[in-house]
């Protein structure tokens, strides 16, 4: 028999833990029928035919949200043979509203009262067998998190809906319960019976949706009416406040005769660190420390330490088994290095081009003074070509030394990387030169470049799931409301920027959840300035090649992004279109609690998972189009094919050349900078591949992080901007916020790189002026007198036709 349980509960009550904990990894994701709300079903662990549907987090079956209409309209639509209803133990008052409108569905209903263990250990008494016998269904004690009864109620709700149905217990007043029953006489009675009631309460509550679906006679709604009417001046409310009102009156009854709280009147453990971190000022300065050491632990420390062995070993020349041999083929080639490679005539050269200013000559003078090969080698791959360009050219002394140098492999037990070992391959079955390019410098070598970074991105995605699943990024959402709301943005924005952090695209489908026509069309539009995990590795890139792994690369990004979201929205609530008071923000603070190891690796591979997939679709196909455009181009006026091409030569470098003026004011207006931007468009992981595939070309660190903030700032992936036109459902939306975005990016990049050329005493006058004149503009409209405006102008208006 094949059995269909829905999972109902309050945003925060640990339902989606409950969902994870009974399916593992039996899970099938998807979007609700016409909507971005995500659907998510799966088979419960060792039951046959027994499917449990995670139905989104509501409050009320009231259709007020898209996730309320989304799951009231599976409830009474499809009507599944049970509902779980999950119940947050230590806000039992507030949870139980829901659970009412349940009981009266006429679905078998099982409550699960999660949290169970935090509620005893705050020494709190529920009476289970007491409130079940006033709401009329069975009760569970569960810990989703511990997994204990977690079965128990499972197989609960699977024995109720092989029993029958929930009968509601609770009823209304007198004047209310009259009308209900004339409701379902004169207008439901050839309904189900277990249906009548729910409908004829939502006919007396004027619930617009239910009216519409059962199209009553305008007789007939006029005879209800006017017993809706007498109950209204009877009770002296509207109808819904009167339903509304005697619920919360009905369960805080149930409250008084079943629930004992020890601790009345005291402070839990949670609000005593809520206390500290939600402090009215130290929870900003707390969530910066916070978000600090989680992008320099992520991008800095430990994912680095990751990312290193998967570029170098992985996906390079290949790694010392368990490090057997390294030490040894370190102290025997800088020994070879002091000998053939730093000799008199180079080091002299090299403090010749430090002394000069050149780009990387600092570096490698470090270098070979520290006696680091290492270093010295990730040095000279990134800078040889700028010192040669600039006259201090070393690469003959280099080269020639290192074809006699000590060979890596001899040592200890090495393992080849993949590009050794598919070279290898390649050249035992005599592969085509240009097919052998293909395989190695344009897919391994362009997918590897991005695939390379995924263990800093994994790292990142482990912390995000660790504050999320403890309940801090909840209180952050509540800080960043008192913030935001003098910006112009609602708390609710925060939402889709946290969701963005993974990616961009279910970051931007969040803010769905935002009523407000105006705050959710801005919130769109800024949400992906904050770093998503498709921009870690052009951070990581940028941090290591030109800032040497500096510490405060990764953190910068971050805050340059929350900044920019800020500055735009002062900016734009100070416009017609977008001016007005924000939608007021309500949003449940569950009690803190440590995550367990399953939730937080599950929640991180669901990140990481989509970004590995994408290397293998759309990566894939990107970096054999970069590979293919810097190999076929015009060679002595014809066009042709050459793994050898000079890149200004070739189809890619045409176009980057042709466009690429356009970034010399931000300071990178070199070829391979040009593509990559360009790319990112695509991808933005395609920002690192490009470089994977064409090498990397020097930059001055000053327009290196112009040319990372341009790329955090700019207009997002193909995929995202996709998101963006079915949010917006318009194509002239959709187009001004990928212009603003744009305008946006390229005006930062433009401040940070000709004002810090003016520091260094390099600046250009006219760069220099129209830099402090885009500066004066913002600045402008900043401290703009701010013009309330409660309606979208008609400009607004026609935008969304």
């Amino acid at each position: 028999m094949n059995v269909r349980i829905a999972l109902a509960g309050n945003p925060n009550s640990g339902k989606t833990t409950l969902f994870n904990a009974l399916t593992g990894s039996n899970q099938f994701v998807g979007n609700w029928p016409g909507v971005t709300v995500e659907k998510k079903e799966g088979k419960l662990k060792k039951h046959e035919g027994v499917t449990i549907t995670d139905l989104p987090g509501i409050y009320s079956l009231s259709p007020y949200t898209l996730e309320e209409v989304v799951a009231r309209n599976y409830l009474i639509d499809q009507r599944p043979d049970a509902i779980l209803n999950i119940v947050d133990g230590t806000n039992l008052e507030r949870n139980l509203y829901l659970t009412t409108q349940l009981t009266e569905l006429g679905i078998p209903v099982v409550i699960a009262i999660n949290m169970m263990d935090i509620v005893k250990k705050n020494g709190d008494q529920i009476n289970i067998t007491e409130l079940s016998r006033e709401l009329g269904c069975k009760i569970v004690e569960i810990s989703a998190l511990k997994g204990t009864g977690i079965m128990e109620a499972a197989e609960s709700a699977i024995a109720a809906a092989e029993t029958g149905k929930t009968v509601p217990m609770h009823t209304f007043s007198g004047a209310v319960e009259h009308a209900i029953a004339h409701i379902e006489e004169a207008a439901v009675h050839d309904m189900p019976e277990e249906q009548q009631r729910w409908y004829a309460i939502k006919i007396f509550e004027r619930d617009e949706k239910a009216l519409e679906k059962l199209n009553i006679p305008k007789e007939t709604f006029a005879h209800i009416e006017a017993d809706i009417q007498a109950a209204e001046e009877e009770l002296d409310d509207d109808a819904e406040s009167i339903i509304t009102n005697e619920r919360y009156v009905y369960i805080a009854q149930l409250m008084k005769g079943s629930y004992k709280k020890r601790s009345a009147g005291h402070l839990s453990t949670s609000d005593k660190i809520d206390k500290v971190v939600t402090n009215r000022f130290a929870a900003l300065p707390i969530f910066a420390v916070v978000m600090f050491f989680v992008y320099y632990i992520s991008v800095t420390t430990v994912g680095t330490w990751a990312t290193d062995w998967t570029n170098d070993g992985l996906f390079g020349d290949g790694w010392h088994l368990f490090g057997i041999g390294a030490g040894q083929y370190e102290e025997a080639i800088t020994d070879y290095a002091k000998e053939n490679i730093w000799t008199e005539e180079l080091s002299a050269t090299v403090e010749d081009a430090a002394a000069a200013g050149v780009v990387g000559a600092g570096d490698l003078l470090g270098a070979i003074e520290e006696e680091d090969f290492g270093g010295f080698d990730e040095a000279y791959g990134t800078f040889g070509d700028s010192l040669a360009e600039a006259g201090f050219d070393i690469s003959e002394t280099v080269e020639a030394a290192m074809e006699e140098a000590p060979d890596t492999s001899e040592y200890g037990v090495w393992v080849p990387g993949i590009p050794v070992l598919v070279e290898n391959g390649l050249n035992a079955i005599g592969c085509a030169d240009w097919l052998s390019g293909l395989i190695l410098d344009g897919i391994v070598g362009g997918v590897g470049a991005v695939l390379g970074f995924v263990p800093q991105m994994l790292v990142l995605f482990i912390f995000l799931a660790f504050l999320e699943s403890c309940g801090y990024m909840a209180r952050i959402a509540f800080v960043m409301d008192r913030i935001f709301r003098k910006f112009g943005l609602s708390g609710k924005s925060f939402i889709p920027m946290l969701i963005g952090t993974g990616c961009g695209v279910p970051g931007i489908m969040a803010s769905r959840t935002i009523e407000n026509d105006r705050d959710r069309k801005m919130t769109i539009m800024t949400t992906t300035f904050i770093p998503c995990g498709a921009k870690v590795p052009i951070i990581a890139l940028i941090a290591s090649a030109l800032f040497g792994g500096a510490w405060w690369v990764a953190p910068s990004a971050y805050f340059v992004g929350v900044a920019a979201i800020v500055i735009s929205g002062i900016m734009l609530k100070k416009t017609k279109m977008f001016a007005g008071d924000p939608a007021p923000f309500v949003m449940e603070l569950p009690a803190y609690h440590m995550p367990t190891f399953g939730n937080i690796m599950r929640s991180m591979w669901e990140r990481g998972s989509s970004f590995i997939r994408k290397a293998g679709t759309i990566i894939l196909l990107s970096s054999i189009v970069i590979w293919a455009g810097s190999c076929f181009g015009f060679v002595d006026g014809s066009f042709g094919f050459s793994s050898e091409m000079e890149l200004e030569n070739s189809v890619l470098g045409l176009i980057g050349g042709a466009i690429s003026w356009i970034f010399a004011p931000l300071g990178f207006n070199n070829i391979k900078a040009t593509i990559a931007t360009i790319m990112g468009l695509v991808a933005k992981e395609e920002v690192v591949g490009v470089f994977g595939v064409l090498d990397f070309e020097e930059m001055t660190r000053l327009a290196a992080y112009s040319f990372l903030i341009f790329n955090l700032l700019c207009a997002p992936c193909f995929a995202a901007i996709g998101a963006i036109r079915r949010e917006m459902n318009s194509a002239k939306w959709t187009w001004f916020a990928i212009g603003y975005q744009c305008v946006f990016a390229y005006a930062m990049s433009l401040i940070v790189y000709q004002l810090g050329m003016l520091f260094t005493g390099a600046g250009s006058v006219i760069g220099v002026i129209f830099a402090a004149a885009v500066l004066a503009f913002i600045l402008y409209m900043l401290f703009r007198p701010y013009k309330e405006s409660n309606v979208l102008n008609a400009d607004s208006m026609k935008m969304n036709a």
